[in-house]
């Protein structure tokens, strides 16, 4: 079987993650001790949302028990329901699709831009009909999509965005802080994710309208979709430690994208200036599914950290979604992407450098 995921990471990155941080430690013996564990409320998920709130710009934070279901609760505060439509790129996460389905919405696909991974901010203004309600922006793979832009289109339309930054906490969009830019953001920290609790999730709101159509859907005698104290203990000291890492990662991912530079018919991560990108994923797009196979075969054997990419939506049924714009790149990045996740990125310099050479010479081979 290849690698898909942490769970059949190989030995040699796999130690990476989740990282063995004293302070997570002292964190969970605190939580312990004082027994906020045990408890429906705590000072730990009030610090951390205030805390997200400080980072993010945004100043209505709700923590939920997933990213999935956050962007379902994002969708609700903005008011979406049966007969909207929800335009998202037709190459994103399964989850998003799956949310829109669920408020009654109907998924309209738009395409992604080639170097990014990302919304194409032309493609999202074609797909835009009267019926438009909102739009679900996932920045991915390392790329960044330019959310300052389609904010400014979706503005004067009246739709709502969503920002998805569950791959990119820390990331800036020309100069400014990824998840301040839209109507609402929200985070992932499920176990893989570069903030991880195992599970979890946040959702950001700009308004307290939104905050609070969240709040009124959520609350039925408790918190429905709440995050706990235990959880929101080990989120602290890794948001503390956010940038730090971060800057380590970019470092190593940056190294790696270099390696690859030059190679015949790859396509690779490209980024606009004044973006600072963060990396849960490197992306690149092989010339076909079939080589993409046989590469991926051939790391699976010399134990490389490299995955398939989302299936995306393109094939999906017409009784599901809509597909009112090209999808070519949406296509291609569901054929062809590869990926290296982000323990590998933590490694000491000298690894780093070493599996930005074995990169290099498995894409010549099969490129």
């Amino acid at each position: 079987m290849l690698f898909t995921n942490l769970s059949n990471m190989p030995d040699q990155f796999s130690k990476y993650w989740p990282p063995q941080d004293e302070r997570i430690q002292q964190a969970l013996l605190s939580v312990y001790q004082d027994g906020d564990w045990g408890r429906y409320h705590g000072k730990r998920t009030e610090q951390l949302a205030e805390q997200l709130a400080e980072r993010f710009a945004m100043p209505h934070v709700h923590l939920v028990c997933s990213g999935t279901v956050g962007i379902e609760l994002a969708l609700r505060g903005l008011g979406v329901t049966s007969g909207d439509e929800v335009i998202l790129a037709g190459y994103d996460f399964p989850g998003n699709f799956r949310c829109i389905e669920a408020v009654g919405a109907r998924p309209v696909l738009a395409d992604v831009e080639v170097a990014s991974w990302s919304l194409s901010v032309n493609s999202f203004e074609q797909a835009i009909s009267a019926s438009t309600k909102a739009v679900i922006v996932s920045s991915l793979h390392g790329g960044l999509a330019d959310v300052t832009r389609i904010t400014a289109i979706a503005r004067q339309h009246g739709i709502g965005v969503v920002e998805d930054i569950c791959q990119i906490p820390g990331a800036k969009v020309s100069g400014k802080i990824a998840g301040s830019l839209g109507d609402v953001s929200v985070l992932s920290f499920g176990g893989s994710k570069l903030l991880s609790a195992g599970r979890g999730g946040a959702v950001l709101a700009k308004n307290e309208a939104i905050w609070q159509r969240i709040h009124v859907f959520k609350e039925r005698g408790n918190d429905t979709y709440a995050l706990s104290q235990l959880q929101a203990a080990v989120l602290l000291p890794q948001l503390e430690k956010l940038d730090e890492r971060n800057a380590i990662r970019t470092t190593s991912a940056l190294q790696i994208i270099a390696a690859t530079e030059g190679i015949a018919q790859l396509q690779s991560l490209a980024h606009e200036s004044g973006d600072h990108p963060v990396f849960y994923k490197i992306a690149w797009a092989m010339p076909s599914c079939q080589q993409r196979a046989a590469l991926l075969t051939r790391a699976q054997e010399l134990e490389l950290p490299l995955f398939e990419g989302f299936r995306g939506f393109v094939k999906r049924s017409d009784r599901r979604c809509s597909k009112p714009v090209d999808l070519s790149h949406s296509t291609r990045a569901a054929e062809t992407t590869v990926l290296l996740h982000h323990p590998a990125l933590l490694a000491a310099p000298g690894e780093v450098e070493s599996l930005g050479q074995q990169v290099k010479d498995l894409f010549e081979e099969y490129c």
